[in-house]
């Protein structure tokens, strides 16, 4: 009984031993090549979405006029919009009127950009984007000279007197931006003939 004890004492380690001997090298041939791949196929996915972006992309949109008006009026609005939030607007009613023309025309502007900086409206040719466009920026040069107005009647107030003298020359340089988005966008709704079904947008 001992004897036998002592046999599977003896063969237990030795084939413990084997085991550890051979599970490395095993780990490591199998496991290398697959994580090499992998990280190979991720950045290849990664460089491929990046074409896949940057060929969507209209880069003879972004060097024209009406282009670098729509990002003046999205950097400028922001600064409108953060100097009145930056103070205790509540207390004067109309400065809600500014707000609102604020940041509406803010986010409403961000999403056009994008949406032209994509080609989006060649995916939908029934809406008349030159007419949209046009009507959109003409509404919106009058909704922010009301709003300019309305900053600068109210300007003189106490502490925040900066603040909101510097909103009121902000919003005057975002209707002008506006009133220039409007012009673009009427001649080129005029050059395509006023045709209310066409699908390009101005560039």
């Amino acid at each position: 009984m001992a004897v036998q004890r002592w046999a599977v004492v003896e063969v237990w380690p030795s084939r413990k031993r084997s085991l550890a001997g051979e599970f490395p090298s095993k780990v490591t041939t199998e496991t290398g090549a697959p994580s090499a791949q992998s990280s190979q196929q991720g950045g290849n996915n990664l460089r491929g979405l990046a074409f896949q972006v940057s060929s969507g992309m209209d880069m003879s949109f972004i060097r024209s006029i009406p282009a670098i008006l729509m990002i003046a009026e999205i950097v400028l609005g922001l600064l409108h919009w953060a100097l009145i939030a930056g103070t205790p607007f509540h207390g004067i009613p109309a400065y809600g009127w500014v707000m609102f023309v604020a940041v509406t025309s803010c986010l409403i502007t961000l999403i056009l950009f994008f949406v032209i900086l994509f080609s989006v409206q060649r995916k939908l040719p029934s809406v008349p984007w030159t007419l949209v466009v046009m009507v959109y920026f003409s509404a919106v040069a009058v909704l922010y000279l009301t709003a300019f107005s309305t900053n600068a009647a109210f300007v003189y107030w106490g502490y925040y007197y900066g603040h909101f003298a510097a909103a009121s020359f902000f919003a005057a340089v975002v209707t002008v931006a506006y009133g220039g988005s409007a012009v673009f966008a009427y001649l080129d709704w005029k050059g395509d003939g006023g045709n209310a079904a066409t699908n390009t947008v101005p560039t």
